[in-house]
């Protein structure tokens, strides 16, 4: 089968290879740089898979040309779908596949690294050795022993982030509309209701998926609601924080760190090298100045197990529509 791969770098290339030589019926995937939108669907012509990731746009009129050109399947190489219009696919008999779970642990571990960083201040620790200067001023941090985490969705990667903060000792507050034995299995956690886990929690980690039921869910009304000084750390998805109400947050001390791996506006900046250029989002630029934010660019997948997990379930995936079989990771409308 004709595979158009949009959004593609050398680290995917290398891993979809892999899979895809290592599956019965290997497919002729075709990789393109350039990410998937109205203006760029004319390069999948004549094919009849397109795979996509977090950043390419499946609006409905992209879809309408994807399906005028003939294209049936469209596979995502994530979770996440909220960039594909599901009701448009529907309306054109588009199947839509996903890989609904790579390496829950390597999101879960990396926003322990963005809380470790935080908290212990480790990015200045480390530029100031690095400049001779070996002051401890401004390095202050806290004991992660007894402090209280709020788990805001406690699906997979919820369950292993509150696993590993456990293990330094946290109390563990949880909240999701769908709450999970394994979180309650877990020594020292129990759920409670949203405004009491903001209220009590010195630590908040979201981890729930994009829904309009979750859109801007931290906003200048929950962050009201929070401990002063409180650690916010995403790691999920860019919408779900209103970014100008944290940023008046940080301003006023009611936030005290902010730990991002995806930012609400990331579409055009993350994935991409504008070293060497003038990045124009001044919201982002006013976010990345703060002192006590960290943001990483939407890395938190990105280790050689779940590289290779999502590749695998990717190929698995497209063969499966190929030859007929049930289709697992199908996404459906509802």
């Amino acid at each position: 089968m004709k595979v158009a791969v949009f959004s593609t770098r050398s680290y995917d290339r290398q891993f979809l290879d892999r899979a895809n030589e290592a599956a019965n019926s290997p497919h002729n995937l075709e990789y393109f740089e350039t990410k998937l939108n109205h203006k760029t669907a004319s390069l999948a012509k004549n094919f009849t898979c397109v795979c996509i990731f977090v950043n390419d746009s499946a609006d409905g009129d992209t879809l309408r040309i994807l399906a005028e050109q003939g294209t049936k399947l469209i596979a995502l190489r994530c979770a996440g779908y909220n960039m594909i219009d599901m009701e448009v696919a529907h309306e054109l008999g588009l199947k839509v596949v996903r890989v609904p779970a790579y390496s829950p642990y390597a999101v879960a571990e990396h926003a322990v690294g963005l809380v470790l960083m935080l908290n212990r201040k480790l990015n200045k620790a480390y530029n100031r050795v690095r400049d001779d200067n070996f002051t401890l001023d401004g390095l202050l941090g806290f004991d992660l022993h007894n402090s209280t985490v709020g788990v805001i969705g406690t699906g997979k990667i919820g369950v292993i982030f509150a696993q590993i903060m456990q293990g330094f000792g946290c109390h563990l507050l949880g909240y999701d509309v769908h709450p999970s034995e394994h979180f309650s299995a877990i020594k020292g956690s129990k759920y409670v209701d949203l405004p009491e886990l903001l209220a009590k929690s010195d630590i908040l980690s979201l981890h729930c998926p994009l829904l309009p039921s979750t859109h801007h869910l931290i906003n200048s009304e929950t962050i009201e609601q929070m401990k002063q000084g409180v650690m916010l750390i995403n790691t999920s998805r860019g919408q779900l924080v209103d970014t100008r109400a944290v940023i008046d947050a940080i301003k006023t001390g009611k936030i005290g760190y902010v730990g991002l791996d995806v930012y609400e506006e990331e579409d055009e900046l993350f994935f991409e090298d504008y070293s060497d250029s003038v990045i124009k989002d001044d919201t982002f630029q006013l976010l990345q100045s703060f002192q006590n934010v960290v943001i990483t660019a939407h890395q938190a997948f990105f280790t050689r197990d779940a590289l290779s997990a999502i590749s695998e379930t990717t190929i698995a995936n497209i063969t499966n529509w190929e030859q007929g079989t049930e289709l697992i990771n199908e996404v459906k409308f509802s």
